[in-house]
């Protein structure tokens, strides 16, 4: 396993990000096999899978379950995108230096998808105590 950056690349040149979900994404993701991503909301223009756990958690665990559009639950999912896809997209760091992301385009969600290798793991469930 290589890292670039604070992502891990695999030998077979995929890239494992994150993402953390609500109830309504992770149950849209199990209607696609766990296969994709659902595509935005009109007021959602980017899709920001972020490049740690660590970060995923953060946001699944203290901001999806203090969130009604999430329903109170947050999910922090783990997959593989094809690195080659991935360079035409710069690393956001978006607050700390932890906290980094790509931004896919919303338009562009489907090649997005069409990229990802394997399933779509949900890795932790977080609820409010």
């Amino acid at each position: 396993m290589k890292t670039k950056g604070n992502c891990a690349m695999s030998e077979d040149n995929t890239v494992t990000l994150y993402r953390p979900v609500g109830q309504k994404e992770r149950d849209l993701i199990a209607a696609s096999s766990f296969r994709a991503f659902p595509p935005r909301l009109s007021w959602q223009p980017i899709f920001y899978p972020v490049l740690s756990e660590d970060y995923a958690v953060q946001i699944a665990r203290d901001w999806n379950t203090k969130d009604a559009a999430s329903d109170y639950v947050g999910y922090v999912t783990r997959f593989h995108v094809r690195a080659d896809y991935l360079r035409a997209y710069p690393v956001q760091t978006v607050g700390s230096s932890e906290h980094q992301e790509y931004w896919i385009p919303a338009e562009e969600l489907d090649t997005f998808n069409q990229n990802v290798i394997g399933p779509i793991e949900v890795i932790a469930e977080f609820r409010p105590c």
